[in-house]
């Protein structure tokens, strides 16, 4: 059945909308005309046609919906085609049985493919197993969603997927089960990322690695080691060797020639034999070895100082790929080396006689280069990296998945257990429901087979005819037309009767139409189809007598649906008619205003700009009646409204339910309290609403006392003081307390109310004539 209507953008409902839910098997919607009622049994009608309303349905499909409102009275009835005939069954015994049998099977697959269907996806379609799937690939979704942010610097390797935790979760799902690639750890996966994954990668140019063999070569230089001093032959050797001071001859031999043979040390005349012995010691052997010397520093210095210029080359120092700090930080220890060697060559120029190793700078070329080789090693890999970037991306995206599988892995099994349990129920489920939808299908063919053997449109006519008559109408009658499967109105004289039909003729035969399409079809099959029936204001132009009829049809359909014992599954009733809300709704079973359980009450509120739908607590029609009383019940009456309000309680209370002979009443009262008597129950003298339904007096508070033991009189002596005490309440007096207070309410007022007696007797006379010139 229908579980929540939504009503937007359409007829008198705005864009804001209003809704319906909580609906039940019955639901009594009362609204003014022009409020939107039509509104919402089209809207059951035909959902289609309104694309901004919504009719939710309660655990099943929608059911068939059988409407009656204008538009079904226009359809039939005031189009020139021939009305349709409605196929009912007939009296064959054995088919009819046959389908009952047929019809309780139905019933039974239909339960229970509805309580599979529970089970597989719960009453509203948003539960069953269905739903403990879902939540399991949602807590899925958010484990692995949260997982994935411990990897949110190789997010590059999920591209396409960090704006959807739904189509991450899929893509998770499938590398679990079918990835092969390597597991590495993080900090590898990292490393390789800064590469494969950089947002500009570019060919980058290899850095040029200077060659030091010149300057480690020189530092092995046989002259460096040698001890250099004089000729050992030579009379002044033995005294230099003795000293051990040769360097110092040779510094002082430099001064000997600027001195004029003077010894530059004791300052004393040498001779030439002197000046010969020197020259000796000091041979060529000598200078040469010094010119060594010389020449070993030179190509040193010179070959540091294009080391260092190599060193410092702008594409060395400024790539990307170079370890800077550890590359400066040996670069300067190499630097303090060569600046060592440099200084011990230089020393040795000074001192030759002494032998100077030098620090073997090789290891500190070798590391120093080590850098630039690995930043060589780096570039090559970009290079390589640019010319398969495509397929280095997805290997090393695999890999960052593979990792992040691993470390969901817990989760990852919990999930795989507990979804293979919960898709083997759903697959059986389904299973289950498709097997018993196929047998629901083959009995429902079977009897919709023995269905066309026994329906005509035959025993709808007879039956509405039947009640036609019963009813009083007989200057016409349903007859089957001369087109096959269709009717006609007919006048007792043969004439076609529809173009001639009264408001309350075409109403009352309309809708007996329609009360037997709703337990038949208007094909050969499918008049026991489960269905949703909707009565939109069915008493149109209808008197009294007829509305009392039609209430008690209805009656006996909802009858039929609380007892299971028909197709009908639910039953809306609206209407803008209070007498025929009160009569539909009026149950003996009913606690005064409470709805039962399968039940519920609607309003409907109209604005100047649109209206609105109110649920309400319990039946809220008892109101029109109930304020009347709630004004009597008042401590201080209004004295303006409290004649006019009695007299309408009276009214509503005597001519529907109740008798009254007002003469009878009337003259039980004396004097002043006969003539409020008579101007309460006027509306016996009318029979109808008119202006003079209006007349009031304003009221001192004297009268009003009086007035309301008039009032309470006329209840007690027609003999329905029991109503007059059970609406008054906690504000019930008993009548002898309400005379005593009327009487002396009466002698205060005495010589006021003489005055108003007269007034009020040439009202009430007018009143009357009034009547009677109205007819």
């Amino acid at each position: 059945m229908i579980e929540e209507i939504e009503l937007a953008n359409e007829g008198a409902f705005d864009g804001t909308g209003t809704k319906l839910s909580g609906l039940k098997a019955l639901n009594f919607i009362f609204g003014p005309n022009g409020s939107g009622k039509t509104t919402i049994s089209r809207v059951v009608e035909n959902l289609s046609l309104y694309p901004d309303c919504q009719v939710v349905w309660k655990s099943g499909p929608p059911l068939e919906t059988r409407v009656y409102n204008r538009d079904f009275v226009a359809q039939h009835f005031d189009s020139d085609s021939n009305i349709k005939g409605i196929y009912t069954f007939g009296e064959n015994v054995k088919i009819a049985e046959k389908i009952e049998a047929l019809k309780s099977e139905t019933d039974d697959l239909s339960k229970a493919i509805k309580n599979l269907r529970r089970t597989l996806s719960g009453d509203d379609g948003q539960g069953g197993k269905e739903k403990e799937r879902a939540e399991l690939e949602a807590g899925l979704v958010n484990d692995i969603w949260a997982a994935k942010g411990i990897l949110n610097d190789l997010s590059e390797a999920f591209s396409g997927l960090n704006n959807s935790k739904r189509k991450f979760s899929t893509r998770y799902l499938a590398e679990a089960e079918n990835s092969t690639a390597t597991l590495r750890p993080l900090a590898d996966l990292l490393k390789d990322a800064e590469t494969v994954f950089a947002d500009a990668l570019t060919e980058a140019a290899s850095i040029p690695s200077p060659n030091a063999a010149k300057i480690t070569n020189q530092e092995s230089a046989p002259i460096l080691s040698k001890k250099i001093i004089g000729k050992t032959d030579v009379d002044i050797a033995a005294l230099i060797e003795q000293l051990g001071n040769s360097d110092w001859v040779r510094q002082g031999h430099q001064y000997f020639d600027q001195l004029d043979d003077q010894c530059p040390f004791c300052q004393q005349k040498t001779d030439d034999t002197f000046r010969k012995s020197l020259e000796e010691y000091f041979d060529e052997s000598y200078v040469a070895d010094l010119a060594s010397i010389d020449a070993v520093l030179e190509s040193y210095e010179k070959g540091v100082k294009d080391l260092r210029a190599a060193y410092a080359l702008t594409e060395l120092l400024e790539s990307r790929f170079l370890e800077r700090d550890a590359f400066e930080r040996d670069l300067a220890t190499l630097n303090l080396a060569l600046d060592a060697n440099i200084e011990a060559i230089k020393g040795k120029k000074k001192v030759p006689s002494a032998p100077v190793i030098l620090r073997d700078t090789a290891p500190l070329f070798s590391i120093v280069n080590g850098h630039i080789g690995a930043a060589n090693t780096k570039v090559q890999t970009n290079n390589d990296t640019l010319s398969n970037l495509r397929s280095a991306r997805a290997d090393l995206s695999a890999e960052v998945w593979k990792r992040l599988i691993e470390d969901t892995k817990p989760t990852y099994e919990h999930f795989k257990t507990q979804d293979k349990a919960l898709a083997a129920a759903i697959s059986g489920l389904s299973a289950q429901i498709e097997k018993k939808q196929s047998e629901f299908d083959d009995k429902r063919s079977e009897l919709e087979e023995n269905e066309r053997k026994i329906t005509s449109i035959k025993p709808a006519i007879d039956n509405i005819n039947k009640l036609l008559r019963s009813f009083g109408f007989t200057n016409f009658h349903l007859a089957e037309s001369n087109d096959e499967g269709f009717y006609v109105v007919r006048r007792v004289d043969g004439s076609d009767a529809k173009e001639t039909l009264s408001e309350g003729e075409k109403s009352f035969i309309t809708f007996l139409y329609f009360y037997h399409l709703i337990k038949g079809s208007f094909s050969t099959s499918g008049a026991t189809n489960d269905r949703i029936v909707v009565f939109d204001d069915p008493v149109s132009s209808l008197d009294s007598d007829i509305l009392f009829i039609v209430c008690n049809l209805i009656k006996g359909i909802v009858s039929e649906m609380r007892d299971g014992a028909g197709s009908i599954k639910q039953v809306f009733v609206l209407t803008h008619n209070i007498y025929f809300h009160k009569e539909i709704t009026f149950n003996t079973k009913r606690n005064g205003s409470s709805p039962f359980r399968d039940e519920t009450f609607w309003i409907i509120r109209k604005s100047s700009e649109k209206s609105e739908v109110e649920f309400s607590e319990e039946n809220p029609i008892k109101s029109s009646y109930e304020l009347l009383w709630r004004e009597v019940r008042q401590k201080t009456p209004s004295d303006v409204a409290i004649q006019n309000v009695m007299r309408r309680i009276l009214e509503h209370y005597f001519k529907f339910f109740g008798g009254i002979t007002p003469e009878d009443i009337i003259e039980k009262f004396d004097g002043q309290e006969k003539l409020t008597c008579k101007s309460l129950l006027s509306w016996i003298n009318d029979g109808s609403h008119f202006a003079n339904d209006d007349l009031f007096m304003s009221c001192d508070p004297g009268q009003v006392k009086r007035y309301m033991g008039v009032f309470q009189r006329i209840f007690e002596d027609s003999g329905h003081g029991g109503h007059y005490e059970m609406m008054m309440g906690d504000a019930y007096i008993g009548l002898s307390a309400s005379v005593e207070e009327s009487k002396e309410a009466s002698e205060h007022t005495q010589a006021a109310n003489h005055s108003e007696a007269a007034t009020l007797e040439q009202i009430v006379l007018e009143f009357s004539d009034q009547k009677t010139t109205n007819g």
